[in-house]
């Protein structure tokens, strides 16, 4: 081969291998994900109630965190920017799929929904009622004998042909049978009913069980008709605020006063509010949307809570920390409760 030759080999090569190389560099997905600060959207066009428009000055806002699959380019740049974490994709999606990690997204952020019409309307003295569908899947155990029919986001509604008002019902029913007991389940699969009969499996405790990860599905009614659209938005994380901007809608009390008001936290059917993951990126995006007051939940900090806790800060704590640092005039809120925060906006006008 002629000197020529070579050269321009030698350059194809080198050309072939920073292309290859740049591809990698901004295209190839690693088994990590990147958490972000999200935004902080006013709830004010997420909720329509018959007869009681949003007519009040500023907005009660629901913040997020953003996720997305690291790239090496993106895997840099968030190890340089602050209040991003990089996170394994097993501890993130539980080593579900995509499509059934966002089902199951979903599905929380329609029952952080349904629990906040259910405590606004109830707070507000306004007709509501629950109907329990039955036990929500969250996941099935690779032992389970339904693996091959039962699948994440199908609702078990009857057990050897008796229906239960909670899971705790459903649990109860199953525990006191044999491992190796067929077990007759009724389920609804995209909106259709199947039965199956399988062997009951043996599960951590020791019993028997199906074999499965699960939470209630619960359906709520009211009189005055409510639409709460949450759009792209999943997790159980936005039950608080959902909560504020339907009570204040169904009553027409103002409690913003004209304020920017963000905050986080899920939704208890007895009001109480629980904590979540991330909230330091919620803050951040609830500072750069201009609130000025930001909801935290509050529990009790204890050594054996911290030792457990993301970066081993309660909710408030991390929250507080994070606005003195990088939202300097955002005042954070510790709320054990619905009521705390619709206390301290009536009290703090």
């Amino acid at each position: 081969m002629k000197k020529q030759d070579k050269i321009i080999m030698r350059r194809i090569l080198i050309t072939l291998f920073a292309v290859l190389f740049i591809g990698w560099f901004l295209f190839w997905p690693l088994n990590k994900y990147i958490e972000s600060p999200g935004t902080a959207d006013s709830l004010r066009s997420y909720v329509k109630i018959k007869g009681h428009p949003d007519r009040q000055k500023g907005s009660f806002m629901i913040t997020s965190v953003y996720l997305q699959q690291a790239r090496p380019i993106t895997y840099l740049w968030a190890k340089m920017t602050p209040y991003n974490t990089i996170e394994n994709k097993q501890d993130v999606t539980g080593g579900q799929s995509n499509a059934t990690f966002n089902k199951v997204q979903d599905f929380y952020m329609q029952s952080a929904i349904n629990e906040a019409i259910a405590n606004a309307y109830k707070a507000a003295h306004q007709e509501v009622s629950k109907r329990y569908l039955g036990i929500y899947v969250l996941e099935v155990e690779k032992n389970s004998k339904f693996k091959n029919d039962i699948k994440v986001g199908d609702t078990i509604t009857k057990v050897n042909g008796h229906h239960f008002d909670t899971a705790q019902g459903f649990q109860k029913y199953i525990a006191k049978r044999k491992i190796g007991t067929p077990l007759t389940v009724t389920y609804l699969h995209d909106g259709h009913q199947h039965t199956v009969t399988k062997p009951l499996v043996k599960i951590a405790s020791s019993r028997a069980g199906i074999g499965i990860v699960l939470t209630d599905n619960v359906k709520v009614h009211t009189k005055i008709p409510i639409k709460v659209n949450p759009g792209q938005l999943g997790g159980p994380s936005g039950g608080l605020m959902f909560t504020l901007q339907i009570y204040q809608q169904l009553t027409g009390h103002d409690l913003r006063h004209g304020r920017k008001i963000a905050g986080t936290g899920t939704i208890n059917p007895d009001g109480s509010i629980g904590e979540i993951g991330g909230i330091d990126k919620k803050v951040i995006a609830a500072h750069k949307a201009g609130a000025k007051i930001f909801f935290a939940p509050y529990v009790k900090p204890s050594k054996l809570l911290l030792k457990y806790e993301e970066q081993h800060m309660t909710n408030y704590q991390m929250a507080k920390k994070t606005a003195e640092k990088a939202a300097p005039g955002m005042k954070v809120i510790p709320v054990s409760s619905f009521t705390d925060a619709v206390k301290y906006l009536e009290t703090h006008p």
